[in-house]
């Protein structure tokens, strides 16, 4: 079996992704197929002997749409995601969405001026053929708008009806047809025109379509940025001990590379020399660094802090476990279900029932009159009654009007996708680091002995003045709050992962973590009970000796965000239930949630297994949010029913989330799942407004009650509602 991703273009709604998708899983050899609409591709599972590439590009051209292959997209799979193929992903949507915007702006240049002359009834003097200019104005502009900028919609309708299929592209062709033919065959013999309609539905279903197309952009930009933490050059050691600057990609198992202070990892593996600190903060989400040594494992793309070490690569570059959460976020976005399914899933039954009403209208019309005139009117008034405009409003209006509401309160809803996935949760897990604390080591306590604070402060500050150390930031900056100077040091010393030493005012001082005080023999059995409390708490325990006797102790911790206990008790009242994820060890995760007030905690997570709880969950029946920060959290927000991003976090994440707090206020989390429930509650009300007028009017206009004028002006009030139920969100 062999696995292929590749682009699809044209595809503009949910039913043709899933048009696709089935025409894919039919062709002899694909075991699965799987079209993501939101990213344009196509990912399927093929026996080579049974088929070739033409088959399944013959397979998506039968839906009108078309596949593009290269020699890439040939050789690579889902798991060797590459930045080249990102990056002509990413040139691909942005080419549909410039396109989609000129043909927006193409229907407008054209639909305002017969917007004009009609709503101001506006009259050009003159006429040719007895036929006043301004009605030839309108048709010409008309027709111009239905056959360029919305010929697509009558190319992608033919090509369904050649397979018995139908969509809202069928609605809108026949919808915007039937006004702009009428209307020409109307003005024929001095009847009523409706030029306006036909165009003025073109343009805004373009407006949409614009809308889509955007959003779809944005989908790829988190594989984007994940594939650019990566390194892109290393320092290899060749078997003649000389150091060789050469490619990632060129790295193999067992090559040993040379990694300097503040610089990234190149692949993962295994340090065989030398001993430092990394930052590991981009996988795990905890702000500390951690210690490594001879022998401990190291993952590509995390920060070297301190001393230059010597890897051992044992991970190919697409077997990292950046590479992984690259693939992870790729197979969350896999599962998507727009709200814009139900719409289509209406129409592909609607369409066939309204074509057909049309005609047995004029049929039974004729045999009764036997009149043309008389009989063409209400067929023609059945389908002007179901053109699809409120349909094409429902969703866009309601999204517009939401996220304006949402922006003003410091809450992004990137699209109408949220909406449906903020509705009927049961539970919220919340990512720990910077997602419910502050994310950065900040000093909570101080116990000054024998001497005066700021004196103490003056000495502790002046050693970790030295030190890059991220608790080291924490002491100077306290020291800085409190407007203490640092103390020159001398014969500084620094003890990596316990603590820094020097001489101080002609006195040795040292300041560092107690298992460095143990191993320097300096008694602390007086200060055991504090520090023990500390630790219970959460906090870092760091202790400041002059001449043998301990002056002074510092808690530090990454503080809890004072609205982190208020949206836990907000979601409770709300009937969701909590939930704290993190990748530090139990006691301070436990001390973190009681502080909080969350009950249920999982410590000692790592990033592909946020995404599997988040998946667990799910299984058990239930609807999962998740709000996280950091790059480590982009599986599980894209896994979840809904994802929430911090908007103080990393881009990754932010891109990865539907839903984004630009504060960083956990606060907000029950606001904006209030705010997604209740927009989406407006768009299922405006989709039962749209239809409603169909139900009610089609049989009114076949039975000869409804002009088609009356029936355009019907639909404009049907659109009129849609849009004044969705300004409720204004409130």
């Amino acid at each position: 079996m062999k696995k292929i991703t590749f682009p699809i273009e044209g595809m503009h709604c949910a039913s043709c992704a899933n048009k696709t998708e089935q025409s894919l899983s039919k062709v002899k050899g694909v075991q699965t197929a799987n079209v993501n609409y939101a990213l344009g591709e196509a990912s399927v599972e093929y026996d080579e002997t049974f088929l070739h590439l033409e088959d399944l590009s013959r397979a998506v051209q039968a839906e009108g749409y078309k596949a593009v292959f290269s020699s890439e997209t040939m050789e690579k799979t889902r798991t060797t995601h590459s930045s080249h193929d990102q990056h002509k992903q990413d040139r691909h949507q942005h080419t549909g969405r410039i396109s989609a915007w000129k043909l927006f702006v193409s229907s407008a240049v054209f639909t305002i001026p017969v917007f004009l002359l009609v709503m101001l009834k506006i009259e050009i003097p003159g006429n040719i053929i007895g036929i006043p200019v301004s009605y030839w104005l309108q048709g010409i502009l008309a027709t111009v708008v239905v056959f360029w900028p919305g010929m697509s919609f009558h190319r992608m309708a033919w090509q369904q009806a050649k397979r018995f299929t139908s969509s809202m592209d069928t609605l809108i062709s026949l919808g915007t047809l039937a006004a702009l033919i009428y209307s020409w065959w109307s003005l024929s013999y001095g009847g009523e025109v409706y030029f306006e309609t036909a165009s003025i539905i073109t343009m805004f279903i373009l407006l949409g379509r614009f809308f889509e197309a955007k959003s779809k952009r944005k989908a790829g930009e988190a594989i984007q940025k994940l594939l650019a933490l990566g390194v892109k050059n290393a320092h290899r050691i060749n078997t003649s001990q000389e150091i060789e600057e050469v490619p990632v990609d060129q790295l193999i198992v067992s090559d040993l590379v040379l990694v300097k202070p503040g610089e990234k990892v190149p692949l993962d593996g295994v340090i065989v020399k030398g001993q430092t600190s990394l930052d590991e903060s981009m996988l795990s989400g905890e702000s500390l660094p951690i210690v490594k040594n001879v022998g401990d494992v190291v993952y590509g793309a995390t920060i070297n802090q301190q001393g230059a070490i010597t890897v051992e690569i044992n991970k190919r570059s697409s077997e990292t476990v950046l590479a992984q959460i690259v693939r992870l976020v790729k197979e969350a976005q896999q599962t998507k279900a727009p709200i814009q399914n139900l719409a289509d899933k209406v129409a592909s039954i609607f369409v066939p029932v309204v074509i057909g009403i049309a005609i047995l209208t004029f049929i039974i019309w004729f045999v009764l009159t036997g009149d043309l005139q008389t009989s063409l009117i209400p067929a023609v008034a059945v389908l002007v009654i179901a053109c699809p405009c409120a349909l094409g409003l429902a969703t866009p209006t309601a999204i517009l009007v939401g996220t304006g509401h949402g922006a003003r309160e410091g809450i992004l809803i990137k699209n109408g996708e949220a909406l449906e996935r903020g509705k009927d949760l049961n539970v919220v897990m919340f990512d720990k680091t910077g997602t419910l604390t502050q994310g950065r080591p900040q000093v909570t306590d101080v116990e000054v002995y024998q001497i005066e604070e700021k004196e103490m402060l003056s000495i502790a500050a002046g050693l970790e003045s030295l030190s890059e150390h991220p608790l080291a930031k924490a002491v100077l900056e306290y020291a800085n709050e409190q407007q203490v100077k640092p103390l020159m040091v001398e014969s500084f010393v620094s003890v990596t992962g316990k603590g820094v030493k020097g001489i101080v005012l002609g006195k040795p001082v040292l300041l560092g973590n107690p298992t460095f005080f143990r191993e320097e023999q300096i008694k602390m059995d007086d200060f055991d009970q504090i520090i023990q409390k500390w630790q219970s708490d959460a906090k870092t325990a760091i202790i400041l000796a002059m001449d043998q006797q301990v002056i002074g102790l510092f808690a530090i911790a990454d503080k809890v965000k004072v609205s982190a206990g208020q949206a836990v008790k907000q979601l409770a009242r709300m009937g969701i239930s909590s939930m704290m994820i993190t990748g530090d060890n139990e006691r301070t995760a436990e001390a973190i949630a009681r502080q909080i007030g969350i009950a249920e905690v999982r410590a000692h997570v790592m990033p592909d297994q946020k995404m599997t709880l988040v998946k667990e969950v799910q299984e058990k029946g239930r609807k999962v949010a998740f709000v996280g920060d950091g790059i480590n959290d982009a599986p599980a927000l894209t896994q979840a029913d809904l994802g929430i991003a911090i908007g103080s976090g990393t881009d990754i994440a932010i891109e990865a989330g539907q839903i984004v707090l630009v504060q960083g206020d956990p606060g907000k989390v029950a606001t904006a799942i209030k705010l997604s429930q209740k927009t989406y509650r407006i768009i299922k009300e405006n989709l039962f407004w749209a239809f409603i007028y169909n139900i009610v009017g089609v049989p009114l206009a076949a039975f000869g009650f409804l002009h088609p004028m009356i029936a355009s002006a019907a639909m404009a009030f049907s659109s009129v509602s849609v849009v004044l139920n969705s300004l409720r969100l204004r409130k």
